[in-house]
């Protein structure tokens, strides 16, 4: 992830409310900035992805789930071991939650495109809950998904939030896939990719259509001073008072602050797989979603992707699966055109 942490709560925002907060939020929020800083530190040291394309098929095509709790501590050293694989659920909401979000994630993965786990090959999935004192963030460390409470007013627990989980599992698998780089426009395609899988995640646990779907990211995690989410994939900018996602290229936001405004500029992709799906209706995996899954495991998109380059991948993948003059090509074609991108 080249030395990033990737935080479902992107740091600019943080700073952002934290500008404008009570001295009691103001606290938590310094304090997960400060937790993010040096977890992020610690992470350059491994600055390259672990692009594997591991082959369909290699797991047990079963779940390996570990729940853990870090106490108020934070330390992404798992603790106590809770509830594995097989346990019965427990009197503590935020392990039940992880624990079922892990394996929803795991069970559209599988179902859908064969992979197993996080890597393709069976990787047990680690959770830890309770991290920190009001953490207001949640995260993949390269190993761990980790999850804070939140401070109550601004964020609530972010076990509550199954887009939330898959999106921060999604980051493992984009290691093990595409390998995208945590900068720039290849930083903001990782964001993006997240945030479309942990969509479908959801959608699909809700057995919702494409139509039926809400698109929001975080929903469920928020305080009413950033309702109703953190983004908004069909609409980027309009998730919440704070939101600066651009919907387009024509609004591409240059910045030298995270990492290249990866949680920004992420709107443009995010929207491009929105109104793919949208046009295609019916379940965002059956078409869009195969697209998206065939260009992250195409090796011509290197880790160094821009938006065009990817854009182009999934009107490839398109073609092969489906025809090149099919009504999949054309929407894919038509969704980059219309965020400018093709």
């Amino acid at each position: 992830m080249c030395g990033s942490l990737a935080c479902i709560v992107p740091p600019v925002l943080l700073q952002r409310l934290a500008a404008e907060a009570s001295p009691e939020e103001k606290r938590a929020l310094l304090e997960t900035l400060r937790h993010d800083r040096i977890i992020r530190a610690e992470r350059k040291a491994n600055a390259q992805g672990v692009r594997s394309l591991s082959p369909i098929g290699t797991g047990t095509g079963k779940p390996n789930r570990s729940i853990y709790d870090q106490g108020g501590i934070a330390s992404d050293t798992p603790a106590k071991l809770v509830r594995g694989e097989g346990a019965k659920a427990v009197k503590d909401p935020a392990v039940n939650e992880a624990y079922d979000g892990l394996g929803a994630t795991f069970d559209f993965f599988f179902k859908q495109f064969g992979w197993d786990s996080i890597d393709g090959a069976g990787l047990p999935m680690q959770g830890l809950v309770h991290y920190g004192a009001q953490y207001d963030n949640a995260f993949w460390n390269g190993g761990s998904m980790v999850f804070g409470d939140g401070d109550g007013k601004l964020f609530t627990r972010f076990t509550k939030s199954l887009d939330v989980i898959a999106h921060e599992l999604t980051h493992g698998v984009t290691e093990h896939t595409a390998a995208l780089n945590y900068s720039g426009q290849s930083g903001a395609l990782n964001e993006s990719i997240s945030d479309v899988f942990g969509s479908m995640v959801k959608q699909f646990a809700k057995k919702q259509t494409s139509a039926q779907a809400d698109w929001l990211i975080g929903n469920d995690i928020v305080g009413p001073q950033l309702a109703p989410a953190l983004r908004n994939m069909r609409s980027p900018g309009t998730a919440n008072t704070f939101d600066t996602q651009p919907a387009d290229m024509a609004h591409y936001v240059k910045t030298q602050s995270d990492n290249g405004g990866v949680h920004t500029n992420s709107g443009i992709p995010n929207r491009a797989f929105a109104l793919t799906a949208l046009t295609l209706g019916g379940n965002s995996w059956d078409a869009a979603g195969r697209i998206w899954w065939a260009a992250l495991r195409d090796p011509a998109v290197k880790p160094t992707a821009t938006f065009k380059q990817f854009a182009k991948s999934t009107v490839k993948q398109a073609g092969v699966l489906f025809g090149a003059t099919s009504t999949q090509a054309q929407a894919v074609t038509m969704a980059w055109q219309t965020v400018k991108v093709l």
